[in-house]
């Protein structure tokens, strides 16, 4: 597949992706803190298109549970229905609606992911701790790259004693166990936050910590750039060094800049994710991907209820896709000769 092909099918991938995460309130049928302590660990609800009775619009049944766990009551059926009304929430966090993208008719409830302990609908919980994971990522990201671009900058173009103090200080960082260290920092902080004050704190751990490695490969491009000829002579028709820098050198490392955000933002949603599944980031209620897969940490959860792995194939996912998004990048920018 030619590189510009595929790299258009990821960004689209990519998008189709955070557009879902964004629009969790309309496309999940329930709120994420909704309880039914009736239906813990109910099964993924089976959708049906006929019975005895011949072909019907997509319908489910109710679930009954009994000593042997769950069956479905057969009696009666329930047509999904699309659009329909349910809990409220704001759309895109400022719109207020009650509008769903599916649902059934009470008193029946349709779990497309099962439910967890607290009869919590999986697939909802899903939609929303995908909200947190991946604002983590991004905002982690931003300023992780954005602390590489002004370390590696101020190094590559000013060199000398100042380039041997923030690369010195970049190689500290990189000699660093990175997941002890970020372990250890979050555990040093206050244990117990709001979800708002959790989800800043890591960001800010998260992203300050990854600075070193982005910040040599930006050092790298600034020290080719600054003595490029177009430079030297903008330099001597009187150029200073800010418009050098902002005109001719900074845009050289954009390639490498998209490149290490498709490469970091994964990885900084697996952090947030370890970090939540020991419970030192995002806490109950509030979902994230990791503290809806600490409940796993139970070897009977693991083997009996398999629906609850469903965060984890969604970091999976995730992480692939950027990771092929940034191979993508890096192939594409070698083809234009950026």
């Amino acid at each position: 597949m030619p590189h510009r092909s595929k790299l258009r099918y990821l960004l689209a991938a990519v998008i189709a992706m955070n557009a879902a995460i964004l629009l969790a309130g309309f496309i999940a049928p329930y709120d994420p803190t909704e309880q039914n302590r009736m239906l813990a660990y109910a099964p993924p609800t089976r959708v049906h298109l006929s019975d005895s009775a011949g072909l019907h619009w997509p319908f489910v049944y109710a679930q009954k549970a009994d000593f042997d766990g769950y069956h479905e009551d057969v009696t009666q059926r329930y047509s999904v229905r699309f659009f329909a009304k349910g809990s409220g929430y704001k759309l895109l966090g400022f719109i207020p609606s009650t509008r769903h993208l599916f649902g059934v008719a009470s008193p029946t409830q349709i779990f497309l992911f099962g439910t967890d302990a607290y009869g919590r609908d999986e697939f909802s919980r899903l939609l929303y701790g995908g909200q947190i994971s991946l604002a983590a990522g991004l905002l982690a990201t931003f300023i992780t790259l954005f602390a590489a671009t002004i370390v590696g900058t101020v190094s590559g173009y000013f060199g000398k004693w100042v380039d041997e103090s923030l690369m010195g200080s970049a190689e500290l960082f990189l000699s660093l166990p990175w997941f002890y260290f970020l372990v250890g920092v979050r555990a040093f902080l206050p244990l117990h936050l709001s979800p708002t004050a959790a989800f800043v704190l890591i960001i800010c751990v998260i992203g300050l910590i990854g600075w070193a490695r982005p910040a040599r490969l930006v050092r790298g491009v600034v020290l080719s750039a600054r003595n490029r000829n177009y430079v030297v002579a903008a330099r001597g028709f009187g150029g200073s060094d800010y418009y050098l820098l902002w005109r001719h050198v900074v845009p050289e490392a954009c390639g490498v800049l998209l490149t290490q955000a498709a490469l970091l933002v994964p990885q900084y949603i697996a952090a947030e994710a370890v970090l939540s599944f020991f419970g030192l980031g995002i806490s109950e209620p509030v979902p994230s991907w990791g503290n809806m897969l600490s409940a796993l940490q139970q070897y009977n959860v693991l083997v009996s209820y398999y629906w609850l792995i469903a965060p984890a194939l969604a970091l999976t996912v995730t992480s692939v896709i950027y990771w092929r998004l940034a191979d993508a990048i890096h192939h594409w920018l070698q083809s234009h000769s950026i």
